[in-house]
Order: structure tokens, then sequence, then C-alpha cells
């Protein structure tokens, strides 16, 4: 499994957090960005994660910022990403299995990193589940 991830400032220290974890457990990973915690626009790294997952050189991607919703909405700007803005270990499971979502979006401020590595660990656990979810899922991209 290789995984890109992203973030802004905000997202920044529960990037790093992520990050460890995916060492600790040998999954791995592409960090691209940013590389501290001094303020940046979420568009410039969520653009970068979208863009990295059309070759299929990365299996998933994870995008952080304050409230997760202005990276979510950078990132499903590109019509082969199917990102879902998730608070709990459901919406994670569900976003992978009847929505087959190709990038994890978490908001930084609103939930504890305990929380933020479940959802992780419970995004990357679970399959896209096919069947009746397949035809939805084939009318999302306009493109």
């Amino acid at each position: 499994m290789n995984i890109a991830i992203g973030s802004d400032h905000a997202g920044f220290e529960l990037k790093e957090k992520i990050k460890t974890y995916f060492k600790e457990h040998n999954i791995g990973y592409e960090d691209f960005g940013p590389f501290d915690s001094e303020r940046v626009d979420y568009p410039d790294y969520g653009h970068k994660v979208a863009l990295s997952l059309i070759d299929e050189s990365f299996n998933f991607g994870i995008v952080i910022c304050g409230s997760g919703n202005g990276i979510n909405m950078t990132v499903n700007k590109h019509s082969h990403i199917r990102a879902a803005l998730c608070w709990n270990e459901e919406l994670a499971a569900l976003a992978r299995q009847h929505n087959d979502a190709n990038i994890l979006t978490l908001p930084a401020r609103f939930i504890e990193d305990e929380l933020s590595l479940a959802i992780v660990k419970t995004f990357l656990s679970h399959d896209f589940e096919g069947g009746r979810h397949e035809k939805r899922v084939s009318k999302i991209s306009l493109s």
C-alpha cells in the first residue's frame, strides 16, 4: 500500500502523527507538503495529492485542513477523485464500501488525534463493495 498525504498549516501536526503511524506499520507514503506549520493555502497541497493518484502510483490519498471542507472541495474538482470528509469511523467505512472513495479528508480542528488514527485505519482496511453501488459511483464523474 502506498498513500499520498498532504495538508495545510492547520493539518500539519495531525499529518505528522499519521506519518508516524505509517512508519510504525510499514505503510508506504509520500508527503506532498507542507513541511512545516507556517501558514499556507490548502489548494496548493490538495491539488498535488489529487494529481498523484492519476497514474495509480498511490492506492489512496489523505488530505487534512482545519475544517476539512476547503481541501475536500479542492481535491473533488479532479474527475478521478472521490474524496470523503470523515469525522468518525462509520463514515470512513461507508466512504470506501459504498462510494469507492480514494481520498480520505480529515478535519484537524474538529477531531482528536486518536480518533483520526482510527478513521485512517478504518478507511484503509475497507474495500469497495461494488454491486448496487457500482452504478451510482459510475455516475459521479462529469468527464
